[in-house]
């Protein structure tokens, strides 16, 4: 089964943290019963990005947030967050006006009902 710990006593987990253009990305092999927390120390990262908090954005584990004692099983990805590069919502909001600005340019009017 993937969420046992192997006869060793070990679980195999990936922690990951994606950059603009590309991925860190690392493969351990940690004790069963191990926490985020442990794999987020036994990877390296706190060396690898001095000034990076990764609990301040945030951690999950494929893609649920996770705390540091939540524990791991064998084949799990922790990812380590980062904060967008722009806002969802003001980026939608640019984009309607533009399409309204447009509309208004090109003075075509939609049919009611007519999407």
């Amino acid at each position: 089964m993937a969420n046992e710990a192997s006869a060793d006593g070990l679980i195999g987990v990936s922690v990951c943290y994606a950059l603009a253009a590309q991925v860190w990305l690392r493969d351990l092999r940690l004790p069963a019963g191990s926490t985020v927390a442990d794999a987020l120390q036994a990877s390296g990262f706190a060396q690898a990005f001095p000034v990076v908090q990764p609990w301040e954005r945030g951690v999950g584990v494929f893609g649920r947030a996770a705390e540091p004692q939540t524990p791991l099983a064998d084949g799990d990805r922790v990812e380590i967050y980062r904060g967008l590069s722009f806002d969802p919502k003001e980026s939608r909001r640019r984009r309607a006006e533009h399409r309204r600005a447009k509309t208004a340019r090109n003075g075509r009017v939609r049919p009611a009902g007519l999407l």
